[in-house]
């Protein structure tokens, strides 16, 4: 603790010397500065505040854009005690933006009537970090929702990362935007988005997802909180979901996040649109918390028999009250990837007696014929309802069931045995109490 400190101390310090805070100096953050404006056209600044082009409590985009357009290496976004209101913001390359704490980045009211208006976007963008400990991103996500006032539409996010590569985003909140808190996917000129690292992040009260993953290469989430998500389906908490089978989800490890009380899953792995012949899946998701989310707390789907190959792992996750079940695995055909919960919890969920806490089901036969290829390593059913923790269920009766196997331990009013509702055999799936 006493290091952090020191760190946080010596980096404040810091700053405090570089940016010159004091609205008295000069070079302040905090006032109009014609001349520093030219110090930065001349490249001998390498740092500006938006401020010196000017500020406008009413609509301050111009200002910040053009901050932006001068190509500073670092953008100093200062807290002006009112918002800073703007229509949608365009990111370049080789820049840091930093808010400073108590910065808001307000959408304006009235404009991003375009259905993909993103309050901040980034298009084939490289070598960009985006700083904002104690800073808001937000939007008017009711506003958007209505069909009187705005066209309906899911992609008005706060954050939109396309064809990006080098790619940093830390300590901001993402808030009410009109589709998803943080979206990472493709452009036609680059078709996944590289080495990207968003940490210490809260995406809160958005309309489609907390943060949408449709195309990544060396993604790492961590640290992160995605809440309240609702407005139009999945309504998850995250969702990885390619658009089309020339994406990829590889190498991507998403580690220390809590996400609660989204309105569909809390993790949502949906890849239909991904086929044998894509770049193998590679999913680690490690020590996350799911609690209270309206569907289930992870929910892994649309493999068909003609679906990608890798791996996708849950490894230490929590699962707590999640209203459908704790971990649903449907229409996942038994050729796809391998699909592994390695000592995951599901505790009183779901959190009425009717359903399972764990579920392997063929929901569309349109999907596959056959479900499988799921390992459980020593995953804990805590339960206080008198309930068989696992169902195996089929659309079709000829569905056949390959491959699920492992060991699940129980504890609480559990029931030591499986709810196996099809014509198939179960038997390399072993349900144990668990020893005190």
């Amino acid at each position: 603790m006493i290091n952090k400190c020191m760190l946080f101390l010596i980096s404040f310090f810091c700053i405090f010397n570089v940016y010159a805070y004091d609205i008295e100096d000069p070079i302040s953050l905090y006032q109009t500065n014609q001349n520093a404006v030219l110090q930065v056209q001349q490249r001998k600044f390498i740092w500006a505040s938006p401020v010196w082009w000017g500020f406008n409590a009413e609509d301050a985009t111009d200002y910040l854009q053009s901050a932006i357009d001068s190509g500073a290496k670092e953008i100093v976004i200062p807290n002006m005690g009112v918002p800073w209101i703007v229509k949608p913001i365009k990111l370049h390359s080789n820049q840091k933006i930093t808010l400073l704490p108590g910065v808001i980045i307000l959408a304006k009211k009235g404009e991003f009537k375009g259905r993909g208006d993103s309050l901040f976007s980034a298009d084939n963008v490289e070598n960009l970090v985006i700083s904002g400990y104690g800073a808001v991103l937000r939007m008017h996500k009711k506003d958007y929702q209505n069909k009187k006032e705005y066209e309906p539409a899911e992609w008005r996010m706060a954050l939109s990362l396309t064809g990006c590569k080098n790619v940093i985003i830390e300590g901001i909140r993402c808030e009410s935007s009109g589709g998803d808190g943080i979206y990472i996917g493709a452009t036609h000129k680059q078709n996944y988005c590289e080495n990207i690292v968003i940490k210490d992040v809260i995406c809160d009260d958005n309309h489609r997802q907390g943060i949408s993953v449709i195309s990544a290469k060396n993604l790492t989430i961590e640290n992160c909180s995605l809440l309240n998500t609702s407005g139009t389906a999945p309504e998850a908490g995250i969702d990885f979901e390619p658009n089309g089978d020339d994406e990829q989800l590889t190498n991507i490890m998403m580690k220390n996040c809590y996400i609660n009380a989204n309105k569909g899953a809390g993790v949502l792995v949906y890849l239909k649109n991904l086929k044998q012949t894509s770049t193998p899946v590679s999913i680690n998701i490690e020590n996350c918390i799911m609690k209270n989310d309206n569907d289930h707390g992870i929910a892994v789907g649309a493999v068909s028999e003609d679906g990608p190959k890798g791996e996708l792992i849950f490894k230490n996750c929590y699962i707590e009250g999640s209203k459908r079940g704790g971990i649903v695995v449907y229409d996942k055909s038994s050729k796809g990837l391998d699909v592994i919960f390695d000592s995951c919890i599901c505790f009183n969920t779901p959190d009425k007696q009717k359903g399972y806490p764990i579920k392997i089901n063929q929901w569309r036969k349109s999907i596959t014929s056959d479900i499988g290829n799921v390992l459980f390593n020593n995953c804990i059913v805590f339960d206080v309802y008198m309930r068989k923790p696992v169902e195996f269920d089929t659309v079709d009766k000829n569905c056949d069931i390959q491959k699920v196997r492992g060991t699940i331990l129980i504890k609480g009013n559990s029931l030591l045995s499986i709810e196996n509702k099809t014509s198939k055999k179960v038997d390399a799936l072993i349900i144990k109490k668990l020893e005190k």
